[in-house]
């Protein structure tokens, strides 16, 4: 295992809104998985799936400037 994939895992047991963006994130992926699944596509599906698409990234994005924190924080604590 990674350092990263170490440090997802403790923000994932540690850290309340690491998880709960997490799990929103996972729940965006089956909900496209899901729509994927569908033999039509229509418009409102279109839109339906780019809106869910914007609303992973904005979650990814945070969670990665968790992610990000936690590592600034750990360097700095080490180089002290």
């Amino acid at each position: 295992m990674s350092q990263n994939d170490s440090l997802k895992q403790e923000l994932l047991d540690t850290d309340d809104e690491y998880r709960r963006l997490f799990e929103e994130h996972q729940n965006y992926e089956r909900r496209l998985e899901t729509l994927h699944q569908k033999s039509f596509f229509s418009q409102e599906d279109e839109q339906e799936e780019k809106r869910i698409k914007l609303q992973k990234l904005r979650l990814k994005d945070r969670m990665q400037s968790i992610l990000r924190n936690h590592q600034e924080a750990g360097v700095s604590a080490n180089t002290v």
